[in-house]
């Protein structure tokens, strides 16, 4: 059973930076993607970064120039530096790792961590 353990959340300060990590039980280059979540209270969850096997990154809309997602592959870690946080990046996030179990078919599979509460407020 692959294990997602995400860490680094916390109450910060408008315009303030903090820098979540998730710690992958097997290799995170062995994910053919990664990303991570957020789920705010009463909203969807949506995808707030994500990098490929490749190393191709995308950003939603909403945090493009002040989000930053990595890999470490030495700690076998995955992060997400957030700079410049809003009151609306309040929010759950979630470490995601993703298996292709058919090419043929597309079919995949989510890995999910736990969550970790992040809250920016004054």
């Amino acid at each position: 059973q692959v294990q997602l353990v995400e860490s680094g959340g916390g109450l910060v300060q408008p315009g303030g930076s903090l820098t979540l990590s998730c710690a992958a039980s097997r290799s995170i280059g062995s994910f053919h993607a990664m990303g991570w979540y957020r789920q705010a209270p009463g909203k969807r969850r949506e995808l707030v970064a994500g990098i490929t096997v490749d190393d191709i990154t995308n950003y939603t809309d909403s945090v493009k120039g002040r989000f930053t997602i990595s890999r470490d592959n030495a700690k076998n870690t995955l992060n997400l530096q957030m700079n410049s946080l809003k009151a609306e990046d309040t929010a759950v996030y979630y470490c995601n790792g993703r298996d292709i179990l058919d090419i043929t078919t597309g079919a995949e599979y989510d890995y999910w961590g736990q969550g970790t509460q992040v809250t920016v407020s004054s």
